[in-house]
């Protein structure tokens, strides 16, 4: 009997240093990147797929070696069921550990998406498109939806003017929804409260103000004319005379074709300031910090109109005589672009 017990607990130790040997080897292995040249790939993990076929999908990329002690470690550790579903960027230059702590963090590849100051709703979905995240079309209907515009607080029909410029980043699988909501977001991070209160002082509300900025925006792509530009439409508005800008004619123009007419100029529509007074009914582009600055804080002059000199930059005139003379010295007889 004595002999049995020994040899039973020689048995027993020589499981255990077994077993210890193993779960070392295994810890060992989590710990060292596959000795292979360094390759990266995007590894997309679908929802509800199966941590065997992950392990085999990741040796058959060159990310991992030995896909079984792969498993065992990830059960050991409770990864092999917190594995989030997304893109990710994975390299065989990573530890098994770092890929699985990646994949079980969510740390999900992204994408870069840059929307450029003045884009219209149009232009920031055809990005969207061209990004890979969602369609133009699935674009536009979240972002004309009125319903999720009043679920963000914004008193409008449309996010026009509310979907601010900037480079953004995001997985693929992103919603429309999401990319609006990131984008607004934004935007009310940019608009300090030193501009609300500005904008009370200026008898405005922020609507209007987005309004305005929006149409200074696209009048020039001189940063340091916005001011006065911006003074223009001030002072016109206090005169209750029309803006009588081309931008917002074009934006309510179906189809543009790039040439904009004298029947264009005359065919009345909410978006065209040569037949309506004010201010037009919301937003023609998504605008950014320097037009919008230019709105709140305009240069004080007396200037009613403004005409190109055909060099990016504009004629100020303060009666519509000095303008008539600037356009027949820029414009030489072409259509008055003026205002």
């Amino acid at each position: 009997m004595k002999k049995l017990g020994v040899a039973i607990l020689l048995i027993l130790f020589f499981l255990v240093i077994g077993v210890a040997g193993i779960y070392l080897n295994i810890v060992a292995y989590a710990k060292k990147p596959p000795n292979t040249a360094p390759v990266e790939q995007a590894i997309d993990v679908p929802s509800g797929l199966g941590f065997k076929v992950l392990s085999t999908l990741l040796y058959q990329k060159g990310m991992i070696l030995h896909p079984v002690k792969f498993r065992l470690f990830a059960r050991m550790k409770g990864y092999d069921k917190r594995i989030k579903a997304g893109e990710y960027m994975l390299s065989s230059a990573m530890t098994p550990k770092k890929i699985l702590e990646t994949m079980v963090d969510g740390k999900v590849r992204l994408h870069r998406l840059t929307i450029p100051e003045g884009y219209n709703l149009i232009q920031i979905a055809e990005a969207v498109e061209t990004a890979g995240f969602a369609s133009e079309a699935d674009f536009l209907a979240a972002a004309t939806d009125p319903d999720l515009v009043n679920a963000k607080g914004i008193d409008a029909q449309t996010f026009e003017g509310y979907l601010f410029p900037d480079t953004y980043h995001f997985p693929r699988g992103v919603t429309p929804e999401n990319i609006i909501s990131t984008m607004v977001k934004r935007f009310r991070s940019v608009f300090k409260p030193e501009w609300e209160e500005q904008t009370k002082k200026l008898g405005l509300t922020i609507h209007q103000v987005i309004t305005l900025a929006s149409i200074i925006e696209k009048e020039t792509a001189v940063a340091d004319e916005r001011p006065i530009i911006a003074s223009v439409f001030h002072n016109r508005l206090k005169r209750n005379m029309r803006l009588e800008s081309d931008p917002t004619v074009i934006y309510g123009i179906e189809d543009y074709n790039g040439n904009i007419t004298r029947k264009d100029l005359a065919h009345p529509t909410p978006y065209n300031t040569y037949t309506i007074k004010g201010l037009p009914p919301g937003p023609i582009s998504n605008t950014g910090v320097r037009a919008i600055e230019a709105t709140l804080y305009p240069a004080d002059t007396k200037f009613l109109y403004f005409v190109s000199r055909k060099d990016r930059t504009h004629q100020f005139s303060t009666n519509f005589k000095d303008h008539n003379r600037a356009v027949r010295k820029y414009q030489l007889g072409r259509k008055n672009k003026g205002r």
